[in-house]
């Protein structure tokens, strides 16, 4: 496999740590952000080739992020993968029209985030 570099978004500290140490150990480079603005900076600087987003963020939250995703030419086609432990009946629907390519539920079954991860950047290769 070759090395994908996925940025993480999520004001959780102990989550970042986790998914950090998930997806290392599946062979993926990682990059974090903690905040809706420091999010778009990643973005920007870091062109990660995948995107694993929490929705309730300070400083603009994940579906701010989506649609400023949409403003950098070179990622506008970065597949997301909404993670998050908001309300799925409200806010799956507006993830996935916002330009997600799945949403998760947390805490999320690794083998279930993995698998949806492939599926993501299988298109992107």
């Amino acid at each position: 496999m070759a090395e994908h570099r996925i940025l993480i978004v999520d004001d959780d500290r102990d989550l970042r740590t986790a998914l950090n140490a998930r997806l290392r150990a599946a062979g993926y480079d990682t990059c974090f952000a903690h905040d809706g603005v420091s999010a778009t900076a990643a973005i920007k600087n870091e062109k990660p080739d995948l995107i694993i987003l929490d929705i309730g963020l300070p400083a603009g939250d994940g579906f701010v992020v989506l649609e400023r995703l949409k403003d950098f030419p070179d990622c506008a086609t970065t597949p997301v993968i909404v993670l998050s432990a908001r309300n799925p009946q409200e806010n799956e629907r507006r993830a996935l029209d916002g330009g997600a390519f799945a949403f998760l539920q947390k805490p999320a079954d690794d083998q279930v985030l993995l698998d949806m991860i492939q599926q993501a950047l299988s298109g992107t290769d």
